[in-house]
């Protein structure tokens, strides 16, 4: 008899510790993605550029060498460059991004 109780028991344990890992899997699948996925920067623009917006843009460090810098304004122009059906206004604000790391101009001269 008291074997009969403790399989009972068992099988019970079991069938909640089932449903809890179902449950808790689906909960899992429907989470949003998280922050530290994401690859690019996501926000509006500030009236005026400064170096960290721009290296935000680009993916890099306030610090990157040169080199680097050129690698990576190459990389997001690939994906968002006018004629491949991107838009005009990102475009000249990656082109702007990387001047201002370039040290080519002070920032705020877009021309949008």
């Amino acid at each position: 008899m008291t074997s009969a109780m403790m399989a009972g028991f068992a099988v019970a344990a079991a069938a909640y510790a089932g449903r809890y890992s179902i449950l808790a899997w689906n909960a899992f699948k429907a989470r949003p993605p998280s922050a530290k996925l994401r690859r690019f920067y996501e926000g509006g623009f500030q009236p005026a550029m400064n170096r960290r917006e721009a290296a935000l843009i680009l993916g890099v460090r306030e610090r990157t060498p040169t080199e680097k810098v050129r690698t990576a304004h190459r990389r997001v122009m690939v994906a968002n460059h006018p004629d491949a059906g991107g838009s005009h206004y990102l475009a000249s604000k990656i082109n702007e991004a990387k001047d201002i790391l370039l040290g080519k101009t002070k920032g705020g001269g877009s021309a949008f």
